[in-house]
């Protein structure tokens, strides 16, 4: 590798410190559910002025994102003889956040500014703090024990690989689709917010975050890690708050909103 394979951090093997960086994420998430459930994080439609300085909508999704792909293009690259299964694993990644850094922020719409803090700042910092956690856990110590994907030709046969693959191919395309409707609700330059229409929008209000909740959860199940656990509780708790914001304002503006439609999970919230 060209990297040292366990450098010290402070007296800390670097895989102890994946590991505890992996652990204060899942403890994140979980203080955070009661300060997201009763404050709606200051970007997008619940954006105001009062938090102070903003930064352009288009701009500030690019930036804030940008650590999350360069981070693991980087990792592709530098480590050596990187297993077959651990680049499929970072391209993943990469492909992910190639379409949120580059294309997303392109095809907004009429974003709302982003206040610099909290929204901005704490975007940009935890795009660097998962980047690093989920691309150097994969790229230098991700490992399958019991030859559970060890074997290239067998492994598309494999049901992890499978159902994994599969949810995180799927999950990107209903969030890529639903984004889309999403766009489309408006003509170029029409402001406000209309009832979403068409696609999982005719059973939840934010299609959008369960697509990439799904997409999350395939990814991992296919890496079977704590990092990848760790960055799925955060998305819940993130995606999962936004949407029961997001379900409430609906509610509150459209009289007739459908009374049947739930905020996240059809049929369940």
């Amino acid at each position: 590798m060209v990297f040292d394979a366990v450098p010290e951090f402070f007296g800390t093997s670097e895989t102890k410190l994946l590991y505890w960086m992996s652990c204060i994420e899942i403890v994140a998430a979980a203080i955070l559910i009661p300060t997201l459930k009763a404050i709606a994080p200051p970007y997008g439609r619940h954006g105001t002025s009062k938090w102070g300085p903003t930064v352009p909508a288009k701009l500030a999704w690019f930036v804030q994102e940008l650590p999350s792909f360069i981070i693991p293009v980087s990792y592709f690259y530098a480590v050596e003889n990187l297993p077959r299964v651990n680049k499929l694993l970072i391209v993943m990644l990469v492909v992910h956040y190639f379409q949120r850094t580059f294309v997303y922020p392109i095809l907004i719409r009429g974003g709302k500014p982003t206040p610099i803090f909290p929204s901005f700042i704490m975007a940009v910092v935890f795009c660097f703090y998962n980047g690093y956690l989920q691309s150097c856990h994969i790229a230098k110590y991700q490992l399958y024990d019991g030859g559970l994907l060890l074997q290239p030709r067998s492994l598309i046969l494999h049901p992890r690989f499978t159902l994994g693959f599969v949810m995180f191919v799927v999950g990107m395309a209903l969030n890529i689709h639903s984004d889309y409707l999403l766009r489309n609700l408006r003509r170029p330059n029409e402001q406000g917010y209309k009832i979403p229409r068409g696609g999982l929008f005719e059973y939840v209000s934010c299609a959008n975050f369960f697509g990439e909740i799904v997409e999350w959860c395939g990814y991992a199940i296919l890496c079977g890690s704590l990092p990848a656990f760790a960055f799925l509780c955060f998305v819940l708790v993130n995606l999962g708050a936004r949407s029961w914001h997001h379900h409430r304002s609906y509610l509150e503006k459209f009289e007739d909103y459908p009374k049947n439609r739930k905020a996240l999970i059809p049929f369940i919230f």
